[in-house]
């Protein structure tokens, strides 16, 4: 079953946007940045209060994915993808990613903190950060 939901097309956009932003850390980066884009529509909190949708939650601005916003979210979903994308929208959940809203890719070791959120752990080339529970119950 769906923790958020979705049609065919926001499926799409997922994949696109996971693919974009973790093709290069493989599948388990990508399930991560999954994981961040469906805890984004479920939080209602801080940066991401108001989100309903993946569509509203791929295009956020300001706020939003680096890929979308600086042009490099452009391929197409592949098969692969989608499937990865349709794990996320039914709860699948990876570690450091669980409860994460954030992740970027430092040039070094992660800091502790990012935007006053604390880091949860790093996967390959990302970071992720998470909001405290009382801050954001929703993604936890």
């Amino acid at each position: 079953m769906a923790v958020v939901a979705y049609t065919e097309e926001d499926v799409k956009l997922l994949a696109r946007l996971m693919r974009a932003e973790a093709e290069g850390d493989g599948q388990l980066g990508m399930l991560m940045v999954g994981n961040v884009g469906v805890n984004r529509v479920r939080a209602n909190c801080l940066d991401f209060d108001g989100l309903r949708t993946i569509r509203q939650m791929v295009f956020q601005s300001p706020g939003g994915f680096e890929a979308v916003q600086k042009g490099y979210f452009y391929q197409r979903a592949r098969d692969e993808d989608i499937r990865l994308a349709r794990r996320v929208i039914r709860g699948e959940r990876f570690h450091p990613a669980t409860n994460s809203l954030w992740f970027f890719r430092p040039d070094g070791a992660c800091p502790a903190q990012w935007f006053n959120q604390w880091n949860a752990g790093r996967f390959k080339s990302h970071c992720f950060y998470a909001p405290t529970r009382s801050d954001c119950p929703r993604v936890y």
